[in-house]
This record gives C-alpha cells, structure tokens and sequence, in this order.
C-alpha cells in the first residue's frame, strides 16, 4: 500500500503572462461556466526543476532533458583529436542509444547528431556516455557493441524519480512519476487583457520608435500535487534521506517558484499564500471541487480567505461522505500568520 502526500496550494499572482498558449496570451480554462486563468503542468514542473532552489539543493542528482547530448559526444571526440566524420559516426552511434536520430546524414545544423524526441538522461548515464566518448578518442576507434549499454535503472536522479521519463525505443527503462501535478486555475472568473504599450527611442524622443500590446492577467491560483512517497522512494532504490531531501526542494520550488514567462516585464515573484498539506494511504482526490462555483471577496473579507473558507469547507465535506480523506493534516496560512514553513517541510518529509 502506498503512503501519499497531498498539496493544495493558493498563490496571489499581480498581473502576468507566466504561460502563453500559441497565440502568445496567457492560456486559459472553461470550469464552472466561467473563463479562468491557467498555469500549465508542464510549465511549473520544467521552472521547478530548472530553479536555483533544486540546483544548490540537489545538484548532483539532477538529469537532463534533451535531443543534443549527441553535440556534446562529438566535441568530447574532437577535442580528443578524432577527425570530424568519425567523431561524427561515433557520436551518432553513441547518442543513438538514448533515441531514433532525426536524420541519417550529416546535416548544417547538426540535425544528424540529434534524436527525434527530448529524452531524461541520468547523471550516471551521461557520464558513462562522456567517459565512452573519450576511450573512443584515445584509443581512435568507435564504441563496442556491449559498450553501447549506458542506460541504467539506477535513477538517483531526482527530478526523473519524482516526474518519470519515457523512453519510447527503450521501455525496460522508462520511470514511473511519484508526483502529479494539476494545471492551476483562478479561483475565480478572470479575464485576458491587453497591455498596450509604446517605446521611445533615445535618439529620437519625439516619437514612438516602437508600439505593440501583449496579453496579461492577474488572480489567485489553485494547485494540486498528490506525491506516492512509497513510489519515490522505490525510484531512489530505497534513499531515504534523498527522498526527504527531494521533498523539502519540492516544497521549496512549488512555494516560492514560478514560471518565468515574461519575469522581466512583470516580476510576478509570489509566494503560496495558503498550503494545506495532507498525508495517509487513502485513494488520492483534488479539493477543486471547491472552485466550481467562482469565488468572490465581500465586505472585508479577500479573496484569499473566502478561497481557504471554499477550500477547507470542501475538505471537511468530503471527509463527511466519505470516511477521513488523510490521517494527517498541516497547514500554513501566510494570510493570518499560522503555521510556518519550517513546520510544514517536517510533516511532509515525515
């Protein structure tokens, strides 16, 4: 049976563009008959895991996704002082290993020395695959057969244990996600706006030298992540004291990090202002439920707590119906000054 830890989260966004859809505005949802603001899965997961706050605390155990590792292998060769079209052969059969290349011959773009789908390579793959890379150069001849093997199931690679990878031509070695994560949402109706705008050019001040707009939105955002510890634990072959590592970065990043669509035109650096962490074998479920209906502040009550009023109604609710939810519950409200953050990294990791 596995352990889970849930996350319901409420963070204050002033206005922004954090994540665009196609047309270059901030992408959006339809929930409760309503438009809302939205905030991809993806978009959070990739600013999570690229943050500083998962780099100083899990550096070393951090992979890389991506369709050029091939690039490096070749310039590990070249720098090792193998001619070009057979640096470029035994990149293209190293690099092979983590995917299909997209092109058979050698291309201006170094098309030829990249696979056709990102792939998440572990730390100790990558250096296998470098350290390869280099017997090839000084011995001048390509990699063996039995050489060829670098993938590993060893995935002390955090942000693989917790967000899973696929490895479409090698499933053996595939990872399953420990953690989940909604797209957030407005907790209320909120719309796209405009913001048009002109820029003076310095030698000319008379007139604009330049005019354009850009869509933005402002509102508070609901998130979910339900974490199997049980499963990220398994994924780091049983560490332990990684895993609450990984925990308290995960905390760290989903609290204080945000996407950086657009940072330098709006610094929307917010802080969670409301998490309700919860922990137990119980089956898994969303408070969203409690935003159907499109919250509004009244009187001199805001926003923020009419939304943890919805919020906590929902979970007690849905503990009425169906039996206690979680065995455990913490809370940390930056609007009324309760709990801390330091209380709430203890409960999660355990």
């Amino acid at each position: 049976m596995s352990d889970f830890i849930q996350l319901h989260i409420l963070t204050s966004h002033a206005p922004a563009n954090l994540n665009r859809d196609d047309t270059g505005r901030p992408k959006t949802a339809l929930m409760g008959g309503t438009n809302r603001l939205r905030i991809s899965s993806q978009s959070q997961k990739r600013a999570w895991r690229t943050s500083d706050v998962f780099e100083s605390a899990l550096g070393e155990h951090l992979g890389v996704r991506t369709k050029s590792f091939g690039r490096d292998l070749y310039q590990v060769m070249k720098d090792g002082g193998v001619d070009e079209k057979k640096a470029r052969e035994w990149a293209r059969q190293i690099g092979a290993t983590f995917g299909k290349l997209k092109a058979e011959k050698k291309q201006d773009n170094d098309e030829d020395l990249q696979i056709e789908q990102l792939a998440h390579i572990l730390p100790a793959e990558r250096e296998a695959a470098i350290a390869l890379a280099k017997v090839c150069a000084e011995r001048k001849a390509g990699p063996e057969e039995a050489e060829l093997k670098l993938l590993t199931q060893d995935a002390h690679a955090v942000d693989v244990a917790m967000f899973g990878r696929m490895l479409a031509d090698a499933s053996d070695f595939n990872v399953e996600a420990a953690v989940q994560v909604s797209h957030a949402f407005t907790v209320h109706r909120a719309e796209v706006e405009d913001d048009y705008f002109s820029a003076v050019d310095d030698l000319n001040p008379r007139g604009a030298g330049h005019i354009g707009e850009r869509g933005y939105g402002a509102g508070l955002f609901y998130l979910y992540l339900c974490i199997n510890r049980t499963l990220l634990e398994q994924n780091l072959h049983g560490d332990k004291a990684l895993a609450d590592k990984a925990l308290s970065a995960l905390l760290q990043a989903v609290t204080k990090v945000t996407p950086t669509g657009m940072q330098n035109s709006f610094a929307s650096r917010a802080y969670a202002g409301y998490v309700m962490a919860e922990k137990g074998p119980q089956q898994p479920r969303s408070l969203s439920q409690a935003f159907i209906k499109p919250v509004q502040a009244w009187g001199d009550r805001s926003m923020l707590a009419a939304a943890i009023e919805a919020l906590e109604a929902q979970q007690k609710n849905f503990d009425a119906v169906y039996g206690d939810c979680a065995d455990d519950r913490c809370v940390m409200n930056a609007e009324a000054g309760a709990g801390s953050f330091k209380e709430l990294t203890a409960f999660v990791q355990g």
